[in-house]
């Protein structure tokens, strides 16, 4: 089964939790300090939020997956659309161990295809976030969403 994923920066964790939550019909999935989860069978959405030091609003979208075969084959989806892709591999990020492949759409906005494994203590592995830059022959690592 694929999920849609949809990672938003806020200003105000408590305003935001409140108003997704009457939004969705539902509390978080998952609460943290700086972060929160929806995890929604109606829509089918994998909906996170997080208090970011850069401007708020969408950070990056992604498909989420269950199986690795799925994860395989959105692999090659992302590799015919002859796109340069980060393949992450197993990381923490958002609280959770997954495994990752990240792509820029040909607008600048970044996806992630990822797998989760289980639920992590900390936000992220490392203390920079990560995104993809397309500036370069293959994609690097720089300051952003890692999620």
């Amino acid at each position: 089964m694929k999920r849609m994923h949809i990672h938003v920066f806020i200003d105000d964790l408590q305003q935001s939790i409140n108003f997704y939550s009457n939004l969705f019909g539902s509390e978080p999935t998952k609460r943290k300090d700086d972060y929160a989860k929806w995890m929604l069978n109606d829509p089918k959405i994998n909906f996170a939020i997080s208090i970011s030091d850069s401007k708020s609003g969408i950070d990056h979208l992604g498909i989420q997956v269950d199986e690795d075969s799925e994860l395989k084959d959105m692999r090659e989806r992302l590799a015919k659309a002859d796109m340069k892709t980060f393949a992450e591999g197993e990381t923490v990020c958002c609280y959770s161990k997954s495994d990752k492949t990240w792509v820029e759409d040909p607008s600048g906005i970044a996806w992630e295809t990822y797998r989760t494994m289980e639920d992590a203590e900390t936000f992220n592995n490392s203390p920079a976030k990560n995104i993809i830059s397309s500036d370069s022959e293959t994609p690097n690592i720089e300051s952003a969403s890692c999620c």
